[in-house]
């Protein structure tokens, strides 16, 4: 029903409320031909990434963090500290959708691997790539990414 309620919110969303991007937001094209859009706070300091999500006990259905690093690296999390289940969206410097994490184990210090050539990490609440149909493949839009290498452009930039 809820995914139902979100396709139906995205369908009725003009396509102009699509058409551009803002710092926060992370926007999604699926491989299903659906779309996602949620809230984001961005990280992109040594000390806000080391921080993330942690000792947060909620997080809006619609929001996430985006963790955005200065150049392509290999990227593992882990969840220490972290008090709620997160799915972990890893993405290449054009915004590539490579690897999805989901339901990572609060306090949990395991390490994520997200994979080599990794710019940015979208965590959203856990079980929501599954519902929302997010997978390797996707492309994530957001101002932050090089717009003349990024699969989907900002359309301002």
């Amino acid at each position: 029903m809820k995914r139902l309620l979100l396709a139906l919110l995205l369908a009725a969303t003009p396509l102009a409320a699509w058409a551009d991007c803002a710092p926060g937001q992370v926007d999604l094209r699926l491989t299903n031909g659906g779309m996602a859009r949620f809230s984001v706070e961005v990280v992109d300091s040594p000390e806000t990434r080391a921080k993330g999500l942690m000792f947060r006990e909620n997080m809006p259905k619609s929001s996430g963090m985006l963790f955005i690093y200065e150049r392509p690296q290999r990227a593992v999390f882990w969840m220490k500290n972290t008090l709620i289940p997160l799915d972990m969206i890893f993405a290449d410097a054009t915004g590539l959708v490579q690897h999805v994490h989901a339901n990572a184990i609060p306090h949990d210090e395991t390490g994520i691997d997200g994979g080599e050539g990794i710019l940015t990490i979208l965590e959203i609440n856990g079980g929501l790539a599954e519902r929302l149909g997010i997978t390797p493949g996707a492309v994530i839009r957001h101002p932050d990414l090089e717009q003349s290498t990024a699969q989907w452009r900002c359309v301002s930039q």
